[in-house]
C-alpha cells in the first residue's frame, strides 16, 4: 500500500517547505504539481524531497487536482494545500488507509484576521482529503470529491493560514470568477451559491452575501455537511446588512435544530445586541437579557469543533467576553 501527499501549487515559497516537512513522516512520497511558479517554489519542493511536475493552469481546480492524482499514482492520497500543514494526527493515516476503501474527512483549522477583535481567530471545517485510487474531484473552485464511497471523519488536524488577510487578497477575484462561471452553468447548485456567499461576506459585501446565502438555504437540506456554516454565516450577514429582524426570525425558525450549537447562540446573541441598539426603549427589559441568555447558553454547550464552520472560542472565551461587557452595561443602565 502506497500513500502520497498530493499538492497543486503556484508561488508558495512562503509555506511549501512547512507543508512538506509536516507530512513527510506519514507518507511514502511527496508529489507537487506546479502550475507556473516564479518564486522558487519548485526548487524548494524538490529540496524537501518532492517529485515536481509542471502543468499549465487550466482555470479549473478539479482538473488540476485530478491530474495530480493521476501522476502521483498512489493507492491512497492525502490531498493537501501548500498553505496547510499537519498539526496532529498524522500517525493515524496509514492504519486508517489499511482498513479499506472509503473517504477520510480531516479537520482544518483556518486562521483568519478578526479586525473587530484585533486578533487571529480560528474557524474549523471538515474536508474530504484522504482518498483512494480512482476517486476524483469536480468543481472549478472549492472542488469536492465525487464518489459513492462512504465518508468518515479522521482525527487528522491541518492548520491553514491561507485565509489571513495578507494571503487572501490574491485569491478573491480568482475564486469569485470561477464560482460565477460554475453558477452560470448550474444555477440550481446550492453549494456554489453558498460559496459565492462566503466570497461576498469576505469582501464585506453583506447585502450580496445574504442574497447568495438565502438562495443556497432554499435548497440545502439540514443533513448537508455545510448547512451549519451556511446558517450561521447568513445570520451574521443579515445583522451586518441591517436586517436584524429577519435574522431573529430565521433564528427562531431553526432554534430546535441548532440547540447544541454555540456558534448559533453566539450569533443570535449578537443579533439581540444589535436589536437593543435599534430599540433602546426595550433594551434593558428584553434585548440585552436575551443576548445574555444566548451567550450563557454558549458556555453551557461548550466548544463544538465537530460542527462545520465552528469558530474557536464561541463556546468559551468569546462568549465570556461578550457576557462581561453586556452585563456591565446592564448594571450601568439599571442604576
Amino acid at each position: 500500500m502506497t500513500i502520497a501527499a498530493t499538492l497543486i501549487a503556484r508561488n508558495e515559497a512562503r509555506c511549501i517547505v512547512r507543508c512538506l516537512d509536516s507530512v513527510r513522516p506519514f507518507v511514502d512520497r511527496l508529489f507537487v504539481l506546479d502550475t507556473g511558479s516564479t518564486d522558487g517554489t519548485q526548487q524548494l519542493a524538490r529540496q524537501a524531497g518532492a517529485e515536481v511536475q509542471h502543468f499549465d493552469w487550466p482555470d479549473d481546480f478539479s482538473i488540476a487536482r485530478n491530474r495530480a492524482l493521476e501522476l502521483a499514482d498512489a493507492d491512497w492520497h492525502l490531498v493537501i494545500d501548500a498553505d496547510e500543514h499537519i498539526e496532529r494526527g498524522g500517525e493515524l493515516l496509514r492504519p486508517w488507509c489499511a482498513a479499506g476503501p472509503r473517504l477520510g474527512r480531516v479537520l482544518i483549522n483556518h486562521a483568519f484576521d478578526d479586525s473587530a477583535a484585533g486578533a487571529v481567530t480560528v474557524a474549523r471545517s471538515w474536508s474530504t482529503r484522504v482518498i483512494p485510487r480512482g476517486a476524483r474531484f469536480e468543481g472549478r473552485v472549492h472542488e469536492q470529491v465525487a464518489s459513492p464511497l462512504p465518508r468518515e471523519r479522521l482525527e487528522i488536524h491541518l492548520g491553514h493560514d491561507g485565509f489571513r488577510d495578507a494571503q487572501l487578497e490574491t485569491k478573491r477575484d480568482r475564486n469569485r470568477n470561477l464560482l460565477l462561471r460554475d453558477i452560470a452553468e448550474r444555477p440550481d447548485d446550492e453549494y456554489v451559491a453558498y460559496q459565492l456567499g462566503v466570497e461576498a461576506e469576505g469582501r464585506g459585501e453583506y447585502v450580496q452575501a445574504c442574497e447568495w446565502y438565502e438562495r443556497a438555504l432554499t435548497d440545502t437540506r439540514l443533513e448537508a455537511s455545510w448547512f451549519h456554516d451556511l446558517l450561521i454565516r447568513l445570520l451574521h450577514s443579515l445583522g451586518q446588512a441591517g436586517r436584524v429582524d429577519d435574522g431573529l426570525s430565521l433564528a427562531q425558525a431553526h432554534m430546535e435544530a441548532m440547540n447544541e450549537s454555540p456558534d448559533f447562540y453566539f450569533v443570535v446573541g449578537n443579533l439581540a445586541l444589535d436589536r437593543a441598539l435599534l430599540d433602546p426603549a426595550d433594551a434593558l427589559d428584553h434585548w440585552l437579557p436575551l443576548a445574555v441568555t444566548c451567550w450563557e447558553r454558549c458556555l453551557e454547550i461548550g466548544e463544538r469543533p465537530e460542527l462545520e464552520g465552528s469558530v474557536a472560542g464561541r463556546g468559551s472565551h468569546l462568549a465570556t467576553y461578550n457576557l462581561d461587557l453586556v452585563k456591565g452595561q446592564i448594571a450601568l443602565l439599571g442604576r
